[in-house]
């Protein structure tokens, strides 16, 4: 008889409108989940998560809370949930907090962001993710989720290496959120997942700042429309000549959910508002360079969007 795998133990690193949403989730359904946070510490311990949303409201009383990572007990799987602004933390946290044979899954924004993941975890440890829902943070301890909240995620593949372990893990993360209510699914092609999110995240996060506007507006205007599909086929364009295939109907496709999606501040319009850091390099300079000598030529708007946001993202980075 086989015996029972222990219940996995989860660590949340970055609270906020991903990692707090699908961590409250993730301990309602009654896995084990432990959250890092720092400005809400103190508000969450004496209030507890509360979290509004399409699926049903909830506040998650007396959650598992801590305030460095020191504290914190090592972790079977640790989800990041931070902003890959602040990554060069990882480098100094992940040692401390996953456990000896423990994964990490990142569900940030961007691609290859695994990589700094990689510096302190083993190779086929890994896992990477994305998230396809509207959620922001609107409060110390508040989660308003407003839409959608699908996650796809997978293995990072590098060459030479059987991510086995990552494998064996990654099925079981998907059986528990699925069972918490969140709609996880598993992909056996990550990088496929990550162009494919990117081709939502470089036209919508870049458009939403340098036009200082939310997603209806872009949407509801034929100029932002049309500039919303020119960067949207070039990121279908640079996902080609890096050897990832993905169907063309997937171009229209993003631009049907968009328009049916509720009106959203997209999470770098949010940073720029507030005056962090955003997600720059991430979601478009690290694309930019997988295309490689080629990116001026496949990709010239997001190129020219990049210039721009990169422009914006030092003036922030001089004034903080």
């Amino acid at each position: 008889m086989t015996t029972p795998a222990e219940p996995l133990r989860y660590a949340i690193l970055g609270s906020g409108a991903v990692g707090g949403l699908y961590g409250a989730m993730l301990a309602r359904s009654g896995c084990d989940v432990h959250f890092l946070l720092h400005s809400d510490f103190e508000h969450v311990r004496e209030n507890g998560l509360r979290i509004d949303s399409v699926l049903g409201d909830f506040v998650l009383e007396s959650p598992q809370v801590y305030d460095s990572v020191e504290s914190m007990p090592k972790c079977d799987v640790v989800i990041i949930a931070l902003k890959s602004t602040r990554n060069a933390l990882l480098d100094e946290w992940l040692p401390r907090v996953v456990a000896d044979d423990g994964v990490v899954l990142t569900l940030q924004n961007g691609l290859d962001v695994e990589a700094d993941v990689r510096r302190t975890i083993p190779a086929g440890r890994v896992l990477g993710g994305c998230c396809f829902l509207c959620s922001n943070k609107v409060g110390p301890g508040h989660i308003h989720h407003l839409d959608y909240g699908r996650i796809a995620f997978g293995a990072y593949q590098e060459p030479g290496v059987d991510p086995l372990r990552a494998n064996e893990v990654g099925r079981r993360i998907e059986a528990d959120m699925q069972s918490a209510g969140i709609d996880a699914n598993w992909s056996d092609d990550l990088a496929k997942t990550r162009w494919r999110k990117l081709m939502w995240n470089i036209p919508f996060n870049g458009l939403s700042v340098v036009l200082d506007a939310s997603t209806d507006r872009i949407i509801g205007s034929q100029p932002g429309r049309d500039l919303a599909n020119q960067l949207i086929a070039e990121v279908h364009a640079g996902a080609a000549a890096c050897g990832v295939e993905i169907d063309e109907k997937a171009i229209r496709a993003t631009m049907e959910h968009t328009e049916t999606m509720v009106p959203y501040d997209s999470s770098m319009r949010l940073d720029f508002l507030a005056k962090r850091p955003m997600e720059v390099e991430a979601i478009f300079g690290n694309p930019l360079r997988a295309i490689g000598d080629r990116a001026s030529e496949i990709a010239p708007s997001i190129s020219m969007l990049y210039q721009q946001l990169a422009f914006f993202n030092e003036a922030i980075c001089e004034d903080a």
